[in-house]
């Protein structure tokens, strides 16, 4: 992150606490104004000191955020030591469930078996929605042969589980014509890169594109096994640019950040609708593949650790979330939603 972009967010990160305080917080805040007497020199208001540790783990499409997050609030708090780390949402919500993190960062909903866990260990949590992504589907910036558009039924027959073994876009044809695609699919080596079973950019893509055919086709609900698979998005990237056949998945913001390497497909829920990934067409839903952000804290860490509330405090304050995603790429959510997360916050 450069120097402006940091000093950018520091100036964000005084000021937004300086509004918690100021207005009460969601809960145990840290903030104050100085009431020391004025010199008569102009001075800056000062913020309360904290100190403490606070643990984010999860998702990696969540993680910059978070890390945007984390490097504004020490940039007005340098003795709270915050570790952000992106494993997965899976494993993200692993750890949570046990009580080993007090933040989940997760690029999906969190599932049954993950309440159940936290449920098991005790843990109370409340999810705060934090931004919009759009999951997007690339090939290297050096193809010429793959179309412009994907369908669902297209990426069905290109990745799902009766895809395996398949080395060639046109080993594909006969299940996406099957499906209703009118695409036709390029004589061309075919090269697959994207996130594993850890991921909640995996579990999203299943949800939305693997689920609605398994089932008519009697299939496992699950991708195809066979391919170059990482829960760091960088590789993934890699993977994508690495080869000319290649076809892949990551966030938005990771993929708008290596334009130079890759670039994107048009997405069609159904043939013929095919949109392209924009912030715009992102923030509208209008892109087939937008999908919410969201952190998760842990309410009984919060009430014991001033440090973690004031963080989370900070995460939903005005123009915090507004400028890290601006710095990293992610789309902001409606006033209105946001709204809802700093009311969940608030009532927990």
């Amino acid at each position: 992150m450069t120097v402006s972009r940091r000093q950018r967010l520091a100036a964000v990160a005084l000021s937004s606490l300086l509004v918690v305080a100021a207005c009460g917080g969601g809960g145990t805040t840290s903030t104050e104004l100085s009431s020391e007497p004025s010199t008569g020199a102009s001075q800056e208001p000062s913020v309360e000191p904290l100190t403490g540790e606070i643990s984010i783990s999860g998702s990696s499409t969540v993680e910059p955020i978070s890390l945007g997050v984390q490097e504004a609030f020490n940039e007005i708090q340098p003795d709270v030591a915050i570790t952000v780390d992106g494993p997965g949402t899976g494993d993200g919500f692993k750890l949570f469930c046990a009580g080993e993190i007090d933040i989940a960062d997760a690029s999906r909903k969190i599932k049954d078996d993950e309440k159940t866990l936290c449920t098991d260990g005790n843990v109370n949590w409340v999810e705060l929605k934090v931004a919009i992504d759009g999951l997007s589907v690339l090939t290297s910036i050096d193809d010429t042969t793959a179309p412009e558009c994907l369908s669902y039924a297209d990426l069905y027959a290109l990745v799902g589980p009766e895809a395996e073994g398949f080395d060639n876009w046109k080993d594909a044809q006969s299940i996406a014509t099957e499906l209703g695609s009118t695409t036709t699919l390029p004589d061309a080596a075919l090269t697959i890169s994207g996130p594993g079973e850890e991921s909640g950019t995996y579990d999203y893509f299943v949800e939305q594109v693997i689920t609605k055919w398994a089932g008519e086709r009697s299939q496992e609900n699950a991708t195809r096994k066979d391919y170059q698979s990482s829960p760091n998005d960088n590789v993934i990237i890699e993977g994508i640019a690495g080869a000319e056949g290649s076809l892949g998945w990551v966030g938005y913001a990771y993929a708008e950040e290596n334009l130079d390497k890759v670039k994107f497909f048009e997405v069609a829920k159904e043939p013929g609708t095919c949109v392209a990934p924009t912030k715009e067409t992102i923030a509208d839903n209008s892109y087939p593949l937008s999908r919410l952000l969201y952190i998760y804290v842990n309410v009984d860490k919060a009430a014991d650790n001033a440090a973690l509330a004031a963080f989370v405090d900070f995460y939903l304050a005005d123009g915090t979330i507004a400028a890290v995603n601006e710095t990293v790429g992610y789309v902001d959510l409606a006033a209105e939603v946001l709204a809802e997360s700093r009311t969940a916050w608030e009532g927990r």
